[in-house]
């Protein structure tokens, strides 16, 4: 397999930037995601690795060797695109063994590997149908066995998944991983979908305005955001006035807040529901905080002990709890007056 090293890699369409400064190096046997909203450049990285692109400063390194000036045919790699670009006049295992035969494999030799990398994805008894009779998630699988049937050193998948119903993503997610898995090759994974890059990677690079902006495990990139463009497009990220200290904001994901009926220590202060989402597996409430009436007789009210009156105009922004659907949850309908707390 392979290492794949980006350095100080630049590419500019005419005039316009798209891709700045971007340094990243992807381990032998690795899913590495770049993960990023239309029109960021992780496209764009994808083909500079393919050598679709020449950049227009920077260098690529494959296991060490400088690759900038390869073509594609030289880099040893397969791609998976968006619109799998299968032949509709070959039938699945013409179109998996396609590769070895521009490298010249006999068809004997090119069938009997074809056949094995069927067999991989799951595909081997539709070895002789036509593409056209193909499901999408199908031909989704014979694209991937056709990069992956001349042993390339790197897959590239251009959000290959981008095509096909969300029941289908979330089947096929596991089916990518285990397919990776069992090859061990080098996988560079595009995608502007925040659950596939995190349930899909090792690790994972946002990307943003043509730059890389954090990279990290699914783990880290979802927990430590290093900013907030970071913390909103890899899920909610509420942002919650503290009590405790002056101009501060408490950062808390949707599953880590609890709503209850009554004030406890860990309330952060007391909301009204304005909207909720039942999804089965939990309920997702949207509150707007409320003001206090000030306490005459003291200068701060107790936190959640005050009249509620108003919601509070310079706090106004709505906050999302995740509710389980399990006892330890208690459940609320629109207009409730109930407080927030940290579960963690």
């Amino acid at each position: 397999m392979a290492t794949i090293e980006l350095h100080h890699l630049s590419f500019v369409y005419g005039n316009t930037p798209a891709l700045s400064d971007v340094t990243l190096t992807i381990a032998d046997g690795e899913l590495h995601t770049l993960l990023g909203p239309s029109g960021c450049g992780k496209t764009t990285t994808l083909r500079l690795v393919a050598g679709f692109l020449t950049p227009s400063s920077g260098d690529i390194r494959i296991d060490g060797k400088d690759a900038t000036a390869l073509p594609p045919e030289r880099r040893a790699m397969g791609v998976v695109f968006q619109n799998y670009a299968l032949f509709p006049s070959m039938n699945v295992l013409q179109n998996v063994a396609y590769g070895l035969r521009m490298q010249g494999i006999k068809k004997r030799q090119r069938e009997k590997i074809a056949q094995e990398t069927l067999e991989l994805v799951g595909l081997s008894h539709l070895a002789n149908r036509n593409i056209d009779e193909l499901s999408g998630g199908q031909q989704q699988r014979v694209a991937i066995a056709r990069a992956l049937a001349p042993s390339p050193s790197v897959l590239l998948l251009d959000e290959p998944m981008a095509n096909l119903d969300e029941e289908l993503r979330v089947s096929l997610r596991a089916e990518i991983r285990r397919i990776q898995q069992s090859v061990g090759v080098t996988t560079l994974f595009i995608t502007h979908d925040q659950q596939e890059a995190l349930s899909l990677s090792d690790t994972v690079s946002i990307m943003n305005e043509g730059r890389v902006v954090q990279t990290g495990t699914p783990h880290e990139i979802y927990e430590h955001p290093a900013n907030d463009f970071v913390a909103e497009f890899t899920g909610t990220m509420n942002c919650i006035p503290d009590s405790t200290a002056t101009d501060s904001l408490l950062h808390a994901r949707p599953e880590t807040l609890r709503l209850t009926s009554a004030a406890t220590p860990r309330s952060l202060c007391k909301v009204e529901v304005s909207a909720l989402r039942y999804r089965g597996f939990a309920t997702e409430y949207v509150v707007s905080r409320l003001a206090p009436t000030p306490d005459p007789t003291s200068a701060t009210a107790a936190l959640g002990s005050a009249t509620i009156t108003t919601p509070l105009e310079s706090e106004n922004s709505p906050i999302t709890v995740l509710a389980l659907s399990n006892p330890s949850y208690e459940q609320f309908s629109l207009g409730d007056q109930v407080f927030v707390e940290l579960i963690q």
